[in-house]
């Protein structure tokens, strides 16, 4: 049994899972970046100035009670809010993760086509 998990964790499925892991959490990183930074501030100001992340819907004010400037200071009276904001925030950071890595399949696809054609000419 042991010299089988050997076989299997030397095998290149699990070092390039390894690879994949640690690439995947650099790449997060530049990820929030871009979304962050590059994406929203446009997409705010469009809305008026709005930053996504704080926006939330109110369901129990908390003390002091409300009206909070922002969803810190809500949080911090200890109300209760639905953050739709953050949740909008991270289904845009999916869907440049998801696009990003579409884009990167594809171009191992293209090359690995090109090496195919280059090998059987």
């Amino acid at each position: 049994m042991l010299k089988e998990f050997k076989e299997f964790a030397m095998e290149g499925n699990m070092i390039d899972l390894a690879v994949g892991i640690i690439i995947g959490a650099a790449f997060s990183g530049v990820v929030n970046s871009l979304v962050n930074d590059i994406i929203m501030p446009p997409i705010g100001l469009l809305l008026g100035g709005a930053d996504f992340s704080e926006l939330f819907i109110l369901l129990k004010a908390g003390t002091p009670a409300a009206p909070y400037i922002s969803l810190a200071a809500a949080q911090e009276a200890g109300a209760v809010t639905l953050n739709y904001g953050m949740f909008v925030n991270a289904l845009i950071n999916f869907l440049v993760v998801a696009l990003s890595i579409f884009f990167v399949i594809r171009t191992m696809n293209r090359m690995r086509k090109q090496d195919k054609a280059e090998t059987a000419k």
